[in-house]
């Protein structure tokens, strides 16, 4: 249950209030004192600053925006954004990884237990094929991490596909090292030597503006807010004295959380606007009142090779584990399946969803994934599934 009504304040009184948890915080890492570890000695907590100046309109109530789902916090270091959010009455999943965190994530642990919080708290390394603790999240914090990341194309596409909304800051540059060559205006990225940045190793990849907005479109998100901070000529991805931060504000388009949550049997987004399904495929719907009566409509596409081989297609589906009627497809195009969803059927807020078809393509030597139908996700569109009222 909130204990601050998302509709009560937007950012600049998450801001106040994030100025007064931070006493909090620091009386407690004083009774836990230094004797075992160094606290992270960077002010997470300050990044309500420059929220304050990037968000507008709507945007400026992250909690209406997060919806009631969990907040997901990305290298959480201490974790005062973590817990900072918690004081509000989220749910809040604390992610990190020892090996890079500044203290082994001693410092998270300790606080979570001087605090009584209930905080989860999971060692994720970002930089692999990782899974995520949660089938979907309303907003991700996720401040300084990127160019911390071998791979982050990778997991920028896997958030896309489980977090409705990111808030995210990273590094930029405008020219290379010793200004050799211009980068801003073109879509590109610098990456370090070990330790050419801040005698840190961990450090690899610095976008030009340019290239962290492709990096974002291509990866399943839509830049909805953008702000740079810092060294505004001629900031370069080596000297303290040239350092650019960008913050944005990103919404999902590749079927993150939201109206529309992808759960099990679906493969990758390809090409930045489809998805292949399995033979059983999974969401979780927004869904009306329970007191009102619903339609079920998926949008999908059966290829022709499909068809060719497969024949006709039947597409059966359940909502809550109530069945609905099954349609059958004998032609290849984009196709759209509604049933009416029975009274009843519908008791919370969120509905489950799940997808079955009669046949679908299976593993072979060329392909080793089992397909279904293709599934397109449009930025600035209805999600390909929703429930709506008749």
């Amino acid at each position: 249950m909130r204990l601050f009504h998302r509709q009560d304040g937007d950012v600049t009184e998450l801001r106040k209030r994030a100025a007064q948890f931070r006493k909090r915080l620091l009386e407690a890492k004083a009774r836990i004192g230094t004797g075992e570890f160094e606290w992270y000695p960077y002010e997470t907590l300050s990044a309500f600053d420059h929220l304050d100046r990037l968000l507008t309109g709507r945007h400026r109530f992250l909690l209406e925006l997060a919806d009631d789902l969990p907040i997901l916090d990305l290298g959480c270091q201490d974790g005062d954004l973590s817990f900072f959010f918690e004081s509000l009455g989220c749910e809040v999943h604390a992610v990190d990884l020892p090996d890079w965190n500044y203290n082994q994530m001693r410092g998270v642990a300790r606080l979570r237990e001087a605090l009584d919080s209930r905080i989860h708290v999971h060692q994720v390394d970002l930089d692999s094929q990782f899974t995520l603790p949660n089938h979907g999240f309303g907003l991700a914090l996720f401040f300084g991490v990127l160019y911390h990341l071998k791979n982050p194309f990778q997991a920028m596409e896997i958030l896309a596909s489980r977090v409705r909304y990111c808030l995210l800051s990273t590094r930029i540059a405008q020219v290379t090292p010793g200004s050799r060559a211009r980068i801003k205006d073109d879509p590109l990225a610098y990456l370090l030597s070990p330790g050419e940045t801040n005698n840190d190793k961990s450090n690899y990849w610095i976008f030009s503006e340019q290239g962290l907005r492709r990096l974002i479109q291509r990866s399943g998100w839509q830049m909805a807010e953008f702000r740079s901070v810092g060294c505004a000529k001629d900031s370069d991805p080596v000297r303290s004295d040239r350092d650019e931060r960008a913050f944005c504000l990103l919404r999902s388009t590749a079927g993150g959380c939201g109206r529309m949550e992808l759960l099990s049997g679906w493969h990758r987004l390809e090409h930045d606007c489809y998805r292949w399904t399995e033979r059983r495929f999974s969401v979780r719907l927004e869904a009306p009142a329970p007191a009102q009566t619903a339609r079920l409509r998926l949008r999908f596409y059966i290829p022709p090779d499909r068809l060719d081989k497969l024949g006709p297609i039947t597409l059966s589906a359940e909502v809550n584990g109530v069945p609905l009627s099954p349609r059958t497809y004998t032609f290849a195009e984009e196709q759209v399946y509604s049933a009416n969803v029975p009274a009843g059927a519908l008791t919370g807020a969120r509905a489950l969803v799940e997808f079955t078809l009669d046949k679908a393509v299976p593993p072979s030597a060329e392909d080793s994934r089992e397909l279904g139908v293709v599934v397109r996700f449009e930025a600035d569109a209805d999600p390909p599934a929703l429930l709506v009222q008749p």
